[in-house]
């Protein structure tokens, strides 16, 4: 296995364990179990509530979240905030129906190399990043939603 393989892993079974893991009105998950991802894609957003991107971000990730869940989608949406009060605000105002975990002390943003506000990676179904996004323009939603159905060997 290589070493940024090896990296990702790492990073998603610490998220997995719980070590980042807290629950959310949106779906209440206290704890992931790694295994859940074995042959899954999986899309690791990160972001804040300060970035203004991220809240357009949120209804799309909540459309493919909703469109190919049963295809073997899941999105994990990485918090960075320092208030966790911060967070909850903005999922107030944002709704996420997908999972949700508070990485206050950065480790997964630094495992996943994160240069900018949102930082999103495809994770093909065999772990490997297969696309990284780093801000969110909506006249490319297209583009990345071919990215999630080529990940899930969907033809349109």
């Amino acid at each position: 296995m290589n070493t940024r393989k090896w990296a990702v892993r790492a990073a998603l079974a610490l998220v997995a364990t719980g070590i980042f893991a807290a629950s959310v009105p949106a779906e209440e998950v206290s704890s992931l179990d790694f295994a859940d991802y074995d042959g899954k894609v999986v899309v690791v957003d990160f972001w804040a509530s300060w970035c203004v991107p991220c809240r357009r971000s949120f209804p799309w990730l909540n459309s493919m979240h909703e469109a190919y869940k049963n295809q073997g989608l899941v999105i994990i949406g990485v918090n960075l905030d320092q208030e966790r009060s911060e967070a909850d605000a903005f999922l107030e105002e944002f709704p996420a129906k997908f999972r949700i975990h508070f990485d206050e002390s950065k480790a997964l943003a630094h495992q996943f190399d994160v240069v900018a506000m949102p930082s999103s990676y495809l994770l093909g179904r065999d772990g490997e990043i297969v696309e990284r996004h780093y801000g969110f323009k909506v006249r490319k939603q297209d583009e990345y939603e071919a990215a999630i159905l080529e990940a899930l060997a969907i033809s349109e």
